[in-house]
């Protein structure tokens, strides 16, 4: 049985508290520096521990949808 690869991350992109996007990723820091340069005094909040590919894209449908009111 082959071992399931958890090196994907969870996050939320914030600006000042508010959201502006839910997304996964391998490398945060690269993916941090990206969304600010639309959002220069955003930040990243990784959110719980690197997970496999196909959870972390379950995570982010489940909260869009939550964040999206459906």
């Amino acid at each position: 049985m082959e071992k399931e690869v958890k090196d994907v991350y969870k996050y939320l992109f914030k600006v000042n508290g508010v959201i502006k996007h839910i997304g996964i990723t391998k490398a945060p820091e690269r993916r941090e520096q990206e969304h600010q340069l639309e959002y220069p005094d955003g930040h990243i909040k990784v959110v719980g521990c690197c997970t496999t590919e196909e959870i972390a894209r379950e995570w982010e449908v489940v909260m869009w949808r939550k964040i999206n009111g459906y």
